[in-house]
């Protein structure tokens, strides 16, 4: 379980494909702290550390994951959002992230609103999103600012622009996505979601 608050930005060091997954070195200055079966989100999504050496460690991506989410974009040097596992006995200053990607969805618009931005996305799921509600963005846990059907926007403050992998987006970029847990299952009761 995470919190969608990002620890640092990691760099994509080797991209191994092995059959259908993808082996993935990522270099990351908390790595020293890791160990092998932990988990990670790394764009939003839950990834098991399979191995460590020095400042990098690897994580593997199988078909389903690389459907359902952006990593089959990712190119040697890409900037990554990471954070670790949430800890039980901390603040969830965030919202709760399980770090299972349920979409991806597009840039379409970026407004310089002179100190921060405002992140429009459009998406293909049924999900809906709610006003003042939570999404996972690239693993960020992020307020809903405007909500339409398959389409939301975000604003983000400079310093999750300048922390983030957000000052690396443009127009047509592709991430990750995951809807409010409690949202989720709400829906599905509601019979909005199949």
């Amino acid at each position: 379980m995470f919190t969608g608050i990002i620890e640092q930005l990691g760099a994509v060091k080797a991209i191994v494909k092995e059959n259908e997954n993808i082996h993935f070195t990522i270099q990351a200055p908390f790595t020293n702290e890791l160990k092998v079966d932990q988990s990670v989100a790394h764009n939003g999504t839950c990834l098991t550390v399979v191995s460590i050496e020095g400042n990098e460690y690897v994580v593997t991506a199988i078909q389903e994951t690389l459907n359902k989410t952006n990593l089959g974009q990712w190119e040697v040097g890409s900037k990554i959002n990471l954070e670790r596992c949430m800890v039980m006995n901390g603040r969830l200053d965030g919202h709760i992230v399980q770090g299972h990607v349920d979409t991806t969805a597009e840039c379409i618009a970026i407004e310089d609103q002179d100190g921060s931005w405002k992140f429009t996305f459009r998406y293909d799921a049924s999900q809906p999103t709610v006003e003042k509600g939570s999404a996972t963005v690239n693993g960020v846990s992020l307020t809903v600012v405007d909500s339409k059907e398959k389409e939301f926007s975000v604003c983000i403050i400079p310093y999750t622009f300048e922390h983030t992998n957000f000052h690396q987006l443009k127009i047509g970029s592709k991430v990750n996505l995951e809807f409010d847990i409690i949202g989720k299952y709400v829906a599905k009761l509601m019979g909005k979601v199949y």
